[in-house]
């Protein structure tokens, strides 16, 4: 095991799927000569050459398009947003084309694509470069949506996404990339639709994922110190969820806090708490919390912009609210 940062072990999981199949390929605005934006594909170009790491004009839509007739001509395209800000150009060859393929075909055409890139709130870029985009790809039926919170998650569910038949929505979270953690040396793969228990507890259950783990996790630090046990549960991909992990934490804690940092209308969080209320209800001892975004286009004033976030604050109180300690 050696400790290693979120952009190297993406880069790491790209690489060695690269090495392993020719028909992996990268492209994206900036991945080559300037090495990614957040510098994830760093040496990856003089690696494996310009015809398999590409660079693109400024035009999502069209090198989205690209990336998708390449899957179903037989690669495996991992297609690099600068930002998922901007993949909302590319939402009509993401939904209408990468998503529905399968369908519209009669199960003959899959497309085996990975769009990934930063996503989540930033620091000082307001609303149309800070805002957490997942809610809008779990919406849609066809695609895969993960939301890695460790490093070491990314790497092993990244290169289980590369691998996959599907069209993959990868998100990294915009400030994560460099924050460090434990990568073992060998290959190792995580299976996509299986959620992680990061601590066991007994009296809440506190689900999660993506950046907003580590705010869980420090949440936890001052409720331990308090005598609240918490279990948390990482749901590591939103589509398809680990139900079944999340109805046992239910049946054990009797309680359910939910953090997500997108707006809180029909969210990602707002469903999951509609399906443990609608099958886990008999072993709920109060109603489901939610902790997300306030229901507001992102300030660009820092103080505004923390915020309207969720915090470790908002996450203690609405534990503390759900075992009636408030």
């Amino acid at each position: 095991m050696s400790k290693i940062t979120m952009r190297e072990a993406i880069r790491q999981a790209i690489d060695e799927e690269m090495a392993l199949d020719e028909n992996v390929i990268l492209m994206g605005e900036e991945v080559a000569l300037y090495q990614g934006a957040y510098k994830v594909s760093k040496g990856l170009y003089e690696k494996y050459g310009g015809k398999r790491v590409i660079d693109t004009p400024i035009t999502e839509e069209g090198f989205a398009g690209i990336g998708i007739g390449a899957a179903i001509a037989g690669l495996r395209p991992i297609v690099e947003f600068m930002t998922f800000n901007f993949s909302i150009q590319a939402l009509d060859q993401i939904i209408n084309n990468a998503a529905k393929m399968l369908h519209m075909s009669g199960g003959q055409i899959n497309v085996p694509i990975v769009f990934r890139g930063p996503n989540g709130p930033a620091e000082y870029l307001s609303s149309q470069h800070s805002q957490a985009l997942q809610t809008l790809f779990a919406h849609i039926p066809g695609l895969k949506v993960v939301c890695p919170a460790t490093p070491y998650d990314a790497k092993g569910l990244l290169k289980s996404s590369i691998r996959d038949n599907n069209p993959v929505i990868f998100l990294e979270g915009e400030l994560m990339y460099g924050w460090e953690g434990e990568v073992p040396g060998n290959e190792y793969l995580i299976e996509i639709g299986k959620a992680d228990i990061k601590k066991e507890g007994k009296d809440v259950t506190v689900i999660t994922y993506g950046r907003p783990l580590k705010l869980v996790n420090q949440a936890n630090e001052i409720l331990t110190r308090e005598g609240i046990d918490v279990e948390i549960i990482d749901v590591r991909t939103i589509r398809p969820l680990d139900e079944k992990t999340i109805y046992r934490s239910i049946i054990k804690t009797n309680r359910c806090v939910i953090v997500d940092d997108s707006w809180p209308f029909c969210s990602v969080a707002s469903y999951i708490g509609y399906l443990v209320s609608r099958n886990s209800f008999d072993y709920l001892d109060s109603p489901v919390e939610i902790v997300t975004s306030e229901d507001v286009p992102t300030p660009y004033s820092h103080r505004l912009e923390l915020a309207v976030q969720p915090s470790t604050d908002k996450i203690i109180n609405a534990v503390k609210k759900v075992l009636n300690k408030l």
